[in-house]
């Protein structure tokens, strides 16, 4: 006698033609507007995973869950391509989202213009995460649902970004980051970088080179040390050598012991070195020196964010000599290539589209791009377009708090360049996400305006959520393209 073949599963075919939808070891998954839909036999182990109401469907049982934390770990714990993990070496791109709800859209723009490009579509700072009011585990959360809800079936990280004391790191660990990305700009010292050679000597001298477990002799013995690093040749001057340890030897201690400690935890993660938040470029000898202190303190790490020449500022492209990036670039990649391989990362990486190109030239594609704000730009884009009323409101407070909220931000726009939300028409309010002025008056503000209209914001957002994610889209593409093609 033949098998009994099992009872197909009743699934309505809205289910079926959604995108979060799919069969997993017997049972169906699919979003049903707000709440997960699971389906399956009677005893299916899915249907304990998740706390929900369920309800019988014929001979089967229908679990409808609310988009809380702990269904999230259970839907990363059923299905094993949404819980972030290390990418190691592959062409990356972090997609920051300040409001929670980009991540269908970043999701969009990844399968159809970033081929080869691994995505980190969970990705926050601590700073952003105080001025958003989320917490590490809503910022996870967010673009696991996200991801879901888009179809999303690839490898996916996690970056807990521009993490600087072990507390955070605790957090984020706790709520399932893999990816740390260890900001010691506070430990830089950037008056080294044009100190006279009397105040650098007494910088040096002032090192605590007992806690950085090394003498200054044997410092020392980098000067004069021969890189060949392929195409080019790296000669350490001891006066380069010196500046680099005054500068930077506090940072990369830092670094090492933030390391330690993740390292201590036991479970898998990788590590991002940013420097680029500092006043001053790294030069190529300042990366060699910062790269051959980390190995020697047995710092592993899959990626490096120098501060390069010319000027990365919040949502606009690049300001600067191109043919000055292409030459920094190219010796950075060389260093990366021979003192690791790890990859280059390029931090403030929103809306550079001129630098896409080179710096994916340069690196071959062993590169990470990270993107924040560009998100939340294109959202009050939307809101320009359908809700003129807010967008006013909100460029009317981004104009009143600027200037305190620009503080912490390497920027050079003027308030007096950008309209007043009064002396424009409806038609006009759209152009202002094309200005670089207003762009950068209302990047910089978005913790200001998300404190007193992120309820209206997201519902305008939920009203017009195609209008988002296609825009999102459509902005990632010019984003994406240049990596992947050159992702391996």
């Amino acid at each position: 006698m033949p098998s009994q073949l099992p009872e197909p599963l009743p699934v309505p075919p809205e289910a079926r033609a959604h995108p979060s939808f799919r069969l997993h070891e017997g049972a169906a998954l699919w979003l049903a507007g707000a709440r997960l839909a699971v389906l399956a036999p009677p005893e299916h182990p899915a249907l304990t995973r998740f706390r929900g109401e369920v309800q019988h469907v014929g001979d089967h049982r229908l679990l409808r869950a609310e988009r809380r934390a702990e269904n999230a770990a259970a839907l990363r714990a059923l299905l094993p391509d949404l819980q972030p993990r290390p990418l190691g070496l592959v062409t990356s791109a972090g997609f920051g989202d300040r409001l929670g709800v980009a991540t269908p859209g970043h999701v969009r723009a990844a399968q159809r213009y970033g081929a080869g490009v691994a995505p980190v579509f969970a990705q926050q700072s601590i700073r952003e995460m105080t001025r958003t009011g989320r917490t590490p585990q809503e910022v996870l959360d967010d673009a696991t649902w996200g991801a879901f809800a888009a179809g999303w079936r690839g490898a996916l990280g996690a970056d807990a970004d521009h993490q600087k004391t072990v507390a955070d790191l605790e957090r984020c660990a706790a709520a399932g980051f893999t990816l740390f990305t260890v900001d010691p700009s506070d430990h830089v010292d950037d008056s080294a970088h044009g100190a006279p050679a009397s105040d650098l000597e007494a910088k040096v001298a002032a090192l605590p080179w007992r806690e950085l477990e090394t003498t200054r002799a044997d410092f020392e013995r980098y000067a004069g040390r021969r890189l060949e690093l392929g195409d080019r040749e790296l000669v350490l001057a001891r006066e380069a050598v010196l500046r680099a340890g005054a500068k930077y030897a506090r940072a990369v201690l830092h670094v090492a012991t933030l390391y330690r400690h993740l390292e201590g935890k036991g479970a898998p993660f990788e590590l991002e070195v940013s420097v680029d938040e500092t006043a001053t470029p790294t030069s190529h000898a300042e990366h060699a020196v910062v790269a051959l202190e980390l190995r020697r303190l047995g710092v592993r790490w899959v990626g490096l964010a120098p501060r390069f020449v010319g000027r990365f500022e919040k949502g606009v492209d690049y300001r600067g000599d191109l043919g000055e990036l292409k030459a920094d670039l190219a010796g950075h990649a060389a260093l990366a290539r021979s003192l690791g391989p790890y990859k280059l990362s390029l931090h403030s990486g929103s809306d550079k589209f001129s630098v896409y190109p080179l710096i994916a030239e340069a690196t071959g594609g062993m590169v990470h791009l990270k993107t924040a704000g560009t998100s939340y730009l294109e959202a009050l884009r939307v809101a320009a377009q359908v809700a003129p009323g807010l967008f006013r409101e909100i460029l009317t407070l981004g104009r009143e708090r600027f200037a305190v909220d620009k503080q912490s931000y390497h920027i050079s726009a003027a308030l007096a360049r950008v309209s007043e939300a009064d002396t424009l028409t409806d038609d006009e309010l759209p152009r202002l996400l094309d200005d670089d002025d207003a762009r950068q008056v209302l990047h910089v503000t978005f913790g200001s305006a998300l404190d007193r209209y992120r309820a209206p914001l997201l519902r305008v957002l939920e009203a017009h959520d195609e209008a988002y994610q296609a825009g999102l889209a459509a902005h990632f593409a010019k984003h994406l393209t240049p990596f992947a093609e050159v992702a391996p």
